[in-house]
């Protein structure tokens, strides 16, 4: 059967996607009653209903998931064809659907974002932060960030770029009313801000230091799934996080947070570049990915640099 149009196919994606017809006129910027048009026009050439309607939502029929699958691949591989073919006369182009854990996305990567789109302004960067783990594949994701084991998978290829060790962190205001803890036990006794992780709350902290092991079970009166909000507690003096340095970075180094067991090392976390193993990966992915291992490298040794005094 021969597509007469490529835009209906569209139609059907994205209104998967979103739910809605709405949603999908809005990403495709048509009207509503054009992506309707659009999606009766190929439910007629095929001759069956692709998604039974309600007043609530749209949800697929059998029919529907089956094109709605080989319709996404069919699309992608287009973008792709098209962005590598584009690459090859030296400009890249296309979207980057990047995804970032929250606190890293503020934090660290928006200028290393900034200064690749500048390099290549025929890319659109479409940036996701959120500490949920998203699917790289049902979210349509080319390129996300991702601690330690969260980034093991084996229909997904991980690159590392950085090794990243958490720390217990507070401000001084904080630590002059409550004390610092001199070993990682005393931290039961203090007001510790945790963070949900894989839908859990982290309620045990580990520990490395004077040739021990120590896993500490800790409390408090916050707890969240967002980094940033726990990073944003804790400056605001609500209590101790235990967090990636990396995210922290700047704060450490002003000293509006400062580690609370100096002697003491967190856990370690290596963070990975992870995108879909199952597919081409466009030249416009490849290169930011270049990039962000380059800034990570930069870091690391503005890091061995500062360790060596």
């Amino acid at each position: 059967m021969k597509f007469e149009n490529i835009g209906d196919l569209r139609v059907l994606v994205e209104t998967a996607r979103g739910g809605s017809l709405t949603a999908a006129a809005r990403v495709l910027e048509v009207t509503p009653a054009a992506a309707s048009a659009m999606l009766k026009r190929l439910e007629a050439q095929l001759g069956t209903r692709l998604f039974e309607r309600s007043t609530r939502a749209m949800r697929l029929t059998p029919q529907g998931q089956t094109l709605l699958d080989y319709a996404a691949r069919a699309l992608e591989l287009l973008e792709e064809g098209a962005g590598q073919a584009l690459s090859e006369s030296g400009a890249l182009r296309g979207t980057l659907r990047v995804a970032a854990p929250s606190d890293l996305g503020r934090g660290v990567l928006l200028p290393w974002l900034d200064a690749f789109a500048l390099r290549h302004p025929g890319v659109h960067i479409a940036l996701s932060v959120s500490d949920r783990v998203q699917d790289v594949r049902r979210d349509a994701v080319d390129l996300a960030l991702r601690y330690g084991a969260q980034a093991a998978d084996s229909q997904l290829v991980a690159r590392p770029l950085y090794t990243a060790e958490r720390v217990a962190c507070a401000t001084p205001g904080y630590l002059a009313r409550h004390g610092a803890p001199a070993h990682p036990l005393e931290l039961a006794r203090h007001n510790c801000i945790t963070l949900h992780i894989g839908g859990r709350r982290e309620l045990r902290w580990r520990f490395e230091g004077a040739g021990e092991r120590v896993e500490v079970a800790v409390d408090g009166d916050r707890s969240v799934d967002d980094g940033a909000i726990a990073r944003d507690w804790a400056l605001a003096g609500a209590g101790i996080v235990y967090k990636s340095a990396l995210d922290l970075r700047a704060y450490l180094r002003d000293g509006r947070l400062v580690p609370v067991l100096p002697g003491w090392q967190g856990q370690r976390y290596v963070l990975h570049a992870v995108l879909p193993s199952n597919r081409f990966v466009p030249a416009r992915v490849r290169a930011l990915v270049d990039h962000l291992a380059a800034c990570f490298e930069a870091l690391a040794g503005e890091d061995r640099a500062a360790a060596s005094g």
